[in-house]
């Protein structure tokens, strides 16, 4: 798990939680920063803060002690750690008790 702030330029990850004040969480969530919404940073300011980030067909710029409280899991994350299930699911019912084989081929593909 990771910030927001963690994203590269072009980067889509899925938002976790919000660690900020009662008033800036509601001001954010109305504006689509909820559990499980697509979250990807855009672009920075010249200088480099704030970021542009996409959210619900929006663009929204943030500070980065803003973004350092949003909590996100990478995308690329999330795909592995299924992907990493279905091989559990599989060496289960192939009854393989070494599962290094099905691992290795895995690894291969990513």
């Amino acid at each position: 798990m990771s910030v927001l702030t963690d994203l590269r330029i072009g980067e889509t990850a899925t938002l976790i939680a919000l660690d900020l004040p009662e008033a800036v969480q509601n001001y954010l969530m109305h504006m689509g920063f909820v559990p499980d919404a697509q979250v990807t940073a855009l672009r920075k300011a010249p200088a480099g803060d704030p970021t542009v980030y996409a959210i619900d067909g929006m663009e929204i710029a943030l500070r980065r002690e803003t973004a350092e409280s949003i909590r996100v899991r990478s995308n690329a994350e999330t795909s592995a750690r299924e992907i990493d299930a279905e091989l559990k699911k599989i060496a289960a019912t192939s009854g393989r008790a070494d599962q290094s084989e099905i691992h290795e081929y895995a690894g291969a593909i990513r």
